[in-house]
């Protein structure tokens, strides 16, 4: 008898297996199921059905909306998913700045010109900061105002000593656009550690200034914000050159000062910080694997004769080169931001997930005329 039963349910285990079990049999077995639900049970399974396809024609219908919008330039989608997008537009410079796809805007600028006094250089800044908003705000609040007072200052003495013939003690105070430049930037480094340590602030920031006078660009760079000229034949001239932890010259200097780079996403300083310059970040200070140290070059505009100059964060430098920028602005100098909201927004669709800011600033007429 049991050997009866055994032998039945080895059989009907057969059946199941080889018949009821078959993915084709399973598959009709559904749809019979679903044709007997819909027919005997048409009210809630209609419904059910309707609103499903409601749901999908509304999704749809919005995912093909928010397309239309980013790829025809609509500016409503990003202005609602960025806190932060700035501008500025005047007569010869203009700026744009997203927060993009990171949590924080952390990207500051500034502009800083004389409009009435041609003489004096004008100031343009671009500050790229990590690890918290902090440092950037603090660049940004506080280096244009002492370069233009120092400037001030250096202008008054310079015109004091044409007037008296005075070119030797001149040159034996050795001041200069470059000289300035680089002691204000480490005096603000300074204070800046002082102030963010006090509060245990690891934040930092690029820093990246141009000084434009009538005859003279003069260029400062600590970090990776880049900056890149178009001379009179549209060639791309760099600006500035990127402080990253994977050069030579910094890797031998990191080294000798008894620390690291490891790649995590990319080269970083002790693993953390992906620029072998910056200002602030303390706490990797005190190990004098970063430095404030600014390089700083200067430019003859009645050689180069440029059409235009681009300050940039290195979420631009992410998705263009230098070239490439140069290019594209070139080809939009005529809208009303020069290419600088375009330039952004394009960075943007191409994927960029840092905040991205661009100054454009355009040379009029003779070289040197703002």
């Amino acid at each position: 008898m049991i050997e009866d039963t055994m032998t039945l349910l080895s059989l009907l285990g057969r059946i199941m297996r080889y018949f009821l079990l078959r993915p084709e049999t399973l598959f009709l077995l559904c749809i019979s199921l679903a044709l007997w639900s819909y027919f005997f049970h048409t009210d809630e399974v209609k419904t059910i059905v309707k609103s499903s396809r409601d749901a999908v024609k509304m999704v749809k219908g919005k995912v093909a909306e928010m397309m239309q919008n980013e790829r025809f330039g609509g500016l409503d989608v990003l202005d609602a998913e960025f806190a932060k997008t700035w501008e500025l537009k005047s007569h010869n410079v203009a700026v744009y700045s997203i927060q993009g796809r990171r949590d924080h805007m952390e990207d500051r600028y500034d502009v800083l010109a004389d409009i009435v006094n041609k003489s004096h250089p004008s100031i343009f800044g671009i500050f790229d900061g990590h690890g918290g908003e902090a440092a950037a705000d603090y660049a940004k609040a506080h280096l244009p105002e002492a370069l233009r007072q120092q400037l001030l200052t250096y202008e008054r003495e310079r015109e004091r000593d044409r007037e008296k013939d005075k070119e030797k003690d001149e040159k034996k105070d050795g001041m200069s656009y470059p000289s300035i430049l680089e002691q204000q930037i480490l005096t603000l480094d300074r204070e800046m550690l002082e102030k963010l340590s006090a509060t245990y602030n690891e934040a930092g920031t690029t820093c990246l200034v141009a000084l434009l006078s009538d005859k003279e660009l003069t260029v400062a760079n600590v970090g990776d914000s880049r900056g890149v000229l178009c001379d009179k034949d549209g060639k791309a001239i760099p600006l500035s050159h990127d402080h990253k932890p994977y050069q030579l010259k910094e890797r031998k200097r990191i080294k000798k000062a008894g620390g690291f780079i490891s790649f995590n996403g990319s080269w970083r300083v002790q693993g953390i910080l992906a620029m072998s310059r910056s200002l602030g970040d303390y706490t990797l200070k005190n190990l004098n694997v970063v430095i404030p140290d600014p390089d700083i070059l200067s430019f003859d505009l009645n050689k180069l004769q440029p059409e235009f100059m681009i300050l940039a964060s290195d979420g631009l430098w992410d998705t263009f080169s230098n070239e490439e920028a140069v290019r594209f602005v070139r080809e939009r100098l005529d809208e009303p931001h020069f290419g600088a909201k375009s330039i952004v927004l394009q960075s943007y669709y191409r994927g960029c997930p840092d905040n991205i800011t661009v100054m454009v600033v355009k040379f009029k007429g003779k070289a040197g005329e703002q």
